[in-house]
C-alpha cells in the first residue's frame, strides 16, 4: 500500500482496454473496496480520448477505459476523511432549494474530492433526487443560507440576479468590542486586494460583560472574506475568526466563526396560473430567514 498521505496517480491507457478499478488497484495497491470509496468521494477523474471537454469525475470505477484515455487519482487522506455535519433544508422550491450550511461544510469541491460539499450532499440526499448547481458561495468557516439550483436554466437565472445585485443578503455577526451605535448603518469602504468593497453594519446588541457586539451586516460587493476583513480592520474582529481575528478564540467550547448568512430576498419569475403561451412570467418576491435558534446571539 502507498504510505503517502497525499499523492497523485496519472495513468495513460496505451494498448489494451481495462476497467478503471483494475488500473487503480495495480497503481496504488489499495483494495478495490477502498478505491470505490475514494471514487464515490470524487477523487478519481477521467479524460476520454478525443474529448474536447475537461476531465470529468469518475464515480463508477467498473467503467472500461480505452487506449488514449487517461485516468487520474488525487489522494489526500485528510480531505477524504472529512465528515462535516449535514446541511439543513429550509425550503424546497422544486427548481431550487434553500439550505443552512453548517460550519466545516464546503461550498465547492476540488480535484481531491467533493463529498464534503453542500452540492454533493444535496444531490445524494434531497428527495426527489435532482442535480445540484452552486450559484454563490460561503466560506467553509461561515454558516447560513445558501441557494442550490436544480436546473442549469435556474442556475443561470440566479447568476444573473447576483451579477445585477438583485439579491439582498444580510448576515448576523458577533464581534469583539463595543461597535459604534449609529442611527443608520456604519459603512466600511476599505479596498480589498486592490478592489473596491463596501459593507454596512448595524449594531443590534452589546454585552458589556463579554465586550461583544451583535451586528446585522449587508454588503454591496463580494470580495473574499470581505466582512471578516472589514470588521477586523475597524478593530472589531469576528468572534472565532482565527485568520483575521483572535487565534485563541473559544466559542461555546469550540472555535467556530460567528458569521451567519441570515437573510435572502429576491424576485423570482414564476409562470402565471392559466396564462397564455408567450406571456411574461410573474415575478414573486421570495424572502428567506434563518430561525433565531440557528443565528449567533449574545
Amino acid at each position: 500500500m502507498n504510505d503517502l498521505h497525499i499523492f497523485e496517480k496519472h495513468i495513460g491507457i496505451e494498448t489494451n482496454s481495462a476497467p478503471a478499478l483494475e488500473l487503480l488497484a495495480d497503481a496504488t495497491k489499495f483494495s478495490k473496496q477502498r478505491i470505490k470509496q475514494i471514487a464515490q468521494k470524487g477523487a478519481v477523474w477521467v479524460m476520454l480520448k478525443g474529448s474536447s471537454e475537461k476531465a470529468q469525475r469518475l464515480r463508477r470505477v467498473k467503467k472500461i477505459l480505452e487506449p488514449g484515455d487517461t485516468l487520474h487519482l488525487y489522494y489526500d487522506e485528510t480531505v477524504l476523511a472529512e465528515q462535516p455535519p449535514p446541511p439543513e433544508l429550509i425550503a424546497d422550491e422544486g427548481a431550487y432549494s434553500i439550505w443552512c450550511k453548517p460550519y466545516g461544510l464546503r461550498s465547492q469541491g476540488s480535484k481531491w474530492g467533493d463529498h464534503c460539499t453542500i452540492s454533493r450532499w444535496v444531490e445524494t440526499h434531497l428527495q426527489p433526487q435532482r442535480p445540484a448547481f452552486i450559484v454563490h458561495r460561503l466560506d467553509r468557516a461561515a454558516t447560513g443560507l445558501m441557494i442550490i439550483a436544480h436546473k442549469k436554466s435556474t442556475a443561470s437565472q440566479f447568476s444573473r440576479l447576483f451579477e445585477q445585485r438583485a439579491i439582498e443578503k444580510r448576515y448576523r455577526v458577533l464581534v469583539h468590542g463595543c461597535f459604534p451605535k449609529t442611527p443608520a448603518s456604519y459603512t466600511m469602504t476599505q479596498s480589498i486586494d486592490g478592489r473596491a468593497a463596501c459593507s454596512h453594519a448595524l449594531l443590534l446588541k452589546y454585552d458589556e460583560v463579554l465586550d461583544r457586539s451583535l451586528l446585522d451586516v449587508s454588503i454591496e460587493s463580494g470580495r473574499k472574506h470581505q466582512i471578516r476583513r472589514h470588521l477586523a480592520e475597524e478593530g472589531f474582529p469576528v468572534v472565532g475568526d482565527r485568520l483575521h481575528g483572535n487565534a485563541d478564540d473559544a466559542v461555546q467550547g469550540g472555535k467556530n466563526l460567528q458569521l451567519t448568512a441570515s437573510f435572502l430576498a429576491f424576485r423570482y419569475p414564476v409562470n402565471k396560473t392559466g396564462g397564455k403561451e408567450g406571456d411574461e412570467p410573474l415575478e414573486v418576491e421570495k424572502i428567506y430567514r434563518l430561525p433565531e435558534a440557528l443565528l449567533p446571539r449574545l
